[in-house]
């Protein structure tokens, strides 16, 4: 595993710091590597929401309403 050495200022060292305390991370790494996880799991959902937004963009107007297309989500969550 690599080391890589990071300055914060010192309200963000608290801030980790008590989130050491408060037991949910062990140390500043596992909480540095948490924030890089979600960070990438963000990117990756970003990414096909944007991927599917520009099909959608693509595909042209719809004919269905709104009220429609409510209906029939709702009906398939049920």
């Amino acid at each position: 595993m690599a080391t890589m050495n990071v300055s914060i200022p010192d309200q963000m060292r608290e801030w980790v710091e008590s989130q050491i305390a408060s037991g949910v991370y062990s140390n500043a790494s596992d909480y540095i590597r948490d924030l890089i996880r979600r960070d990438q799991e963000y990117k990756d959902k970003r990414e096909v929401l944007m991927r599917a937004l520009e099909k959608g963009a693509k595909s042209g107007t719809s004919k269905r309403t709104l009220d429609g297309i409510w209906k029939e989500v709702k009906t398939r969550h049920r």
